[in-house]
């Protein structure tokens, strides 16, 4: 975020009942397309760009089937279509790691983000310590209650009858890695090729968190991409 912003203006926000924003949380992912809707017009924007990641991808396509002329450009990384194959079963996946931290004392997004050889897992200790960095000013952490909303809202959505993506025209940006566990890595493949006017990027050896892993890689692409 901080060597985007050294370009362009970034605004980032919790979702209604999330972290530091207080009200009652949205249930469903249209739900939170809606009060991503709202907010930005209350700020007085009427087009932005969107980067987005794994469940945000999912709100801003979403945000394009509400209100479409809202969005310039989208970077959708390590995410996929409505009701593609595999996306419901984010939940039992995250539940399973979430576990698997808590008996080895470890961040689940070690698990949940990043392969498990020398090379993934050097990658999440790298991404988990710079998550550490930021001493002041810290967001507050997400409830169990919260993420288990967020994660019934994901399986429902997952469930659902696919989208049209073939209507929106704006320049789309897809990104993952090609072991995405929680997104399945052929979804970004499939979601890029359903919009008419899309790049994709794959990251090898990397799983969800490929542009973290990639950082160096992918920032000078989301830059170029916007500003192009």
């Amino acid at each position: 975020m901080d060597a985007v912003a050294a370009h362009r203006e970034i605004i980032s926000f919790d979702y209604r009942g999330v972290g530091a924003t207080t009200g009652k949380q949205g249930e469903s992912i249209a739900d939170m397309a809606k009060d991503g809707i709202a907010f930005i017009h209350a700020l007085g924007y009427y087009q932005v760009d969107i980067v987005a990641f794994s469940m945000g991808g999912f709100i801003t396509q979403e945000i394009l089937l509400l209100e479409p002329q809202l969005v310039r450009k989208a970077i959708l990384a390590g995410t996929g279509p409505r009701g593609g194959a595999g996306i419901s079963a984010v939940v039992g996946r995250t539940y399973g790691d979430i576990f698997k931290g808590l008996i080895s004392f470890r961040d689940p997004k070690f698990y949940l983000f990043f392969n498990q050889d020398k090379i993934g897992k050097a990658a999440a200790r790298e991404f988990l310590s710079s998550l550490k960095e930021r001493k002041e000013s810290r967001d507050k952490k997400v409830k169990l209650y919260a993420l288990k909303k967020q994660l019934r809202a994901i399986k429902k959505w997952g469930n659902e009858k696919s989208m049209d993506l073939s209507v929106f025209k704006l320049p789309v940006f897809v990104a993952n890695g090609d072991n995405d566990r929680m997104v399945p890595s052929p979804l970004s493949n499939d979601m890029a090729m359903r919009f008419p006017n899309a790049q994709l990027k794959i990251y090898p050896n990397s799983g969800h968190g490929g542009i973290f892993q990639y950082h160096e890689e992918f920032i000078p692409q989301a830059i170029e991409f916007l500003t192009r």
